[in-house]
């Protein structure tokens, strides 16, 4: 009210700095929280995963540690957020969260590797002809988990501060043009189509983080490239789809 009374109606936007995985707000400040497609990624890359060799990411071909790993990152990230979101709410207050996971148990599931292992393996490629090194391949990996539905029930629950009021999953094609949920795989046409839409909102997430390991001497633009080619390839096989998870707490009185 007293921002009011300075401001009058015209109050626009606030903006806050800093990690969620940080405090934001004033204790007991917000009735509600909306966090759309955030809390996938860790604070870090896990500790401990030095062995995840010619890999970004979990793969099909990774040791068990490194599933370990991801997971007991993603586990004490998201019990921090609801602990700091906690002091946040007011008692009662609603949080809605939107973020992707995966569809089952198994971490060697395709919706949870198979877009990560084109990627690696475009990197491999570039590694092979001798414009990666090898070493720096080796030692870079994403900070991001895509958990199970029974991950985030048993964090949240373990948690304590949220009561869940609903969990609802659904799924997208990688490509968000792609509105065809019919067929289970591309023809070689729309394989390449497809695999180009997904290859250039890949890269606006990941360019950032890999400019800032592999420096400005990797050739971005020929690594998404291939990665564009690995992608249509994989499409003509097999549709792999984004598995979303949302979720609605209430936090506890």
């Amino acid at each position: 009210m007293t921002l009011k009374r300075e401001k009058g109606e015209n109050v626009g936007p606030c903006i806050v700095s800093g990690s969620f995985y940080g405090r934001l707000f004033p204790d007991k400040s917000l009735h509600l929280i909306h966090s759309s497609f955030s809390v996938h990624w860790l604070s870090q890359v896990p500790e401990g995963i030095e062995n995840n060799t010619l890999n970004i990411y979990p793969a099909k071909t990774s040791p068990p540690n490194v599933f370990q790993a991801y997971a007991k990152q993603f586990r004490i990230d998201f019990t921090n957020f609801l602990k700091l979101r906690s002091k946040e709410i007011v008692r009662g207050g609603c949080m809605i969260l939107t973020f992707l996971g995966r569809s089952v148990a198994d971490p060697t599931s395709d919706d949870n590797c198979s877009l990560w292992e084109q990627l690696a393996q475009s990197l491999h490629d570039m590694v092979k002809e001798g414009l990666v090194r090898e070493s720096n391949l080796n030692s870079f990996n994403l900070p991001l988990h895509y958990p199970c539905v029974d991950e985030v029930r048993d964090a949240i629950k373990n948690e304590g501060s949220f009561s869940l009021d609903n969990l609802t999953v659904f799924q997208v094609n990688w490509d968000p043009q792609d509105t065809d949920y019919t067929n289970t795989n591309d023809s070689i046409d729309l394989g390449q189509k497809h695999g180009r839409n997904t290859a250039k909102h890949i890269r606006a997430v990941t360019e950032p983080l890999l400019t800032s390991h592999f420096g400005n001497s990797i050739n971005v633009v020929a690594l998404f490239k291939k990665f564009e080619k690995h992608l249509a390839e994989h499409l003509a096989n097999k549709k792999t789809r984004y598995f979303n998870i949302v979720i609605s707490l209430t936090k506890n009185e």
